[in-house]
């Protein structure tokens, strides 16, 4: 859901939706989506605690999900609260745009990196 609204920032797609309208939209789906993952990654967190905790790819995950909560903030609490004044043109301004792009690079990392926790080749703990 989160990356129809990025290509939407980026005035890659359905530049004719006003940014406000596609928003409110798919948010209610966007927040159901992030809560199921959290859930299911703490349980997943659960299962190896120690050894997840060390995986370098995990606390690459970790470190990307706190930069993409803090860009989804900075969004909403700034740039987003003047959506009325841009949120119809086909390509909304430049802060907009980097948000979304940051977005999508976060994101693409976030899953990279959640399936290479499976294969750790850093891992000196005995098997």
């Amino acid at each position: 859901m989160a990356i129809l609204l990025d290509l939407r920032l980026l005035g890659l797609t359905l530049r004719r939706v006003p940014v406000s309208e596609l928003a409110g939209r798919i948010l209610p789906y966007t927040i159901t989506g992030f809560v199921v993952m959290v859930v299911t990654g703490v349980v997943l967190f659960y299962g190896i605690p120690i050894r997840t905790y060390h995986n370098v790819f995990f606390r690459a995950k970790v470190l990307m999900l706190i930069l993409a909560g803090i860009n989804v903030w900075v969004f909403h609490s700034g740039i987003y609260i003047k959506v009325a004044e841009w949120g119809r043109d086909p390509k909304p301004p430049m802060w907009a745009r980097m948000a979304g792009m940051l977005s999508l690079i976060l994101w693409a990392g976030i899953v990279v990196a959640g399936r290479m926790i499976a294969y750790n080749w850093f891992d000196k703990s005995p098997q």
